[in-house]
């Protein structure tokens, strides 16, 4: 199968499985290709049984759904999470006291936000994804993979007009969340709205550029400088338009099909595994944060037991909680304090190192 990565849950068995890809990737001849990481497995067992999960893989049996689930949350964690209730997920402490009503609408506008903030692929995107999409119903999103299984891919925003039960209005508070990669139209693939497209293709034009240069990686740089030189206020007045919206489409058409989670941390790959044995003060490690808590943070360094950043080790300036500076899945730079062996304990500090000049 051409394996280059595996992917673990941090679950039950999680090490002993990690170790075992270890001695995997030390026993083949991948030179260097083969790696492993570790994800949040949770709600995966919900997610595994849950009638969506059945109708997805109606082949596989339970444990076989939950390993794709945990894969999938690799490649595309969004698309994969919002399949699952988030309050399976696990979202704090007190979580089961609080209003729960309250709760789901708050967790829902999360979602919700989440998903139209990165934009959603409008050929690729399951009815799950889809369905948090701004205008769109659950009925919809069927409706619109149905489409696309039935005309193949779409090629324009302007063909979900074309879709059952998909009105206007659906279509207005939606379209500008939908992406499409490589369509007839290359405004298709920012978050320009389609009722914006005339106003998007003049400030294309005051800088001599034209939509289809969108698709041209090689000018992308150039074209950036050349909105940059731009001055919305003025701009606004001459198109006729509010100057918010004329900041927001010059940022759209310097970043054509950006996802903006490529700014974000990428996973820590390891092809080893450590023991505590291995660990001396003052090694510096990578890690990933597993858990906050009041009194500091738990942080995943690549052996058994999870090190603890106390709160006074996790800034240099006073934070009155740990929430200030780290959250759950964060990578961090943690240097090793201390190890105890005997009662399994790690400490560490977040702490930057400081230099003393003599």
């Amino acid at each position: 199968h051409n394996v280059d990565l595996i992917t673990i849950g941090n679950g039950t068995a999680s090490r002993e499985t990690e170790a075992l890809a270890a001695e995997l990737i030390k026993n083949s001849n991948s030179k260097g290709k083969l790696a492993y990481t570790i994800v949040s497995e949770a709600g995966a067992s919900v997610y595994s049984a849950s009638p969506l999960a059945r109708e997805e893989f109606p082949d596989l049996d339970v444990s076989m759904r939950g390993a794709v689930s945990i894969a999938r949350r690799l490649q595309d964690p969004m698309a994969e999470l919002v399949k699952i209730d988030p309050k399976s997920i696990g979202v704090g402490l007190y979580q089961h006291d609080v209003n729960q009503n309250r709760l789901s609408e708050a967790l829902a506008g999360v979602v919700e936000s989440c998903v139209n903030y990165v934009g959603v692929d409008l050929n690729t995107a399951s009815p799950a994804l889809l369905r948090h999409v701004s205008g769109l119903q659950p009925s919809v999103t069927k409706n619109i993979v149905a489409y696309r299984e039935t005309h193949g891919k779409f090629r324009k925003r302007s063909e979900l007009m074309e879709v059952k039960r998909l009105g206007q209005t659906a279509f207005t508070q939606s379209a500008g969340f939908l992406r499409i990669a490589d369509g007839d139209d290359p405004l298709d693939n920012t978050s320009v709205h389609p009722e914006s497209y005339e106003v998007a293709r003049r400030i294309l034009a005051k800088v001599q550029y034209a939509p289809e240069d969108l698709k041209d990686k090689g000018k992308a740089a150039d074209l950036r400088k050349a909105l940059e030189t731009l001055n919305p206020e003025s701009l606004a007045a001459e198109l006729n338009t509010g100057v918010p919206t004329v900041r927001d489409i010059i940022d759209a058409l310097g970043k054509p099909g950006r996802d903006p989670r490529e700014d974000l941390p990428k996973p820590i790959f390891r092809t080893d595994v450590l023991s505590m044995e291995d660990l001396q003060p003052g090694m510096m490690l990578d890690g990933t944060v597993r858990n906050v808590v009041d009194f500091g943070a738990f942080v995943d360094i690549g052996v058994k037991v999870d090190g603890l950043v106390h709160i006074s080790e996790m800034s240099e300036r006073f934070i009155k909680h740990p929430t200030e500076v780290a959250a759950v899945g964060d990578n961090v730079k943690v240097r090793v304090l201390g190890v105890d062996l005997e009662r399994k304990r790690i400490s560490l500090s977040m702490k930057p190192l400081v230099t003393l000049v003599q």
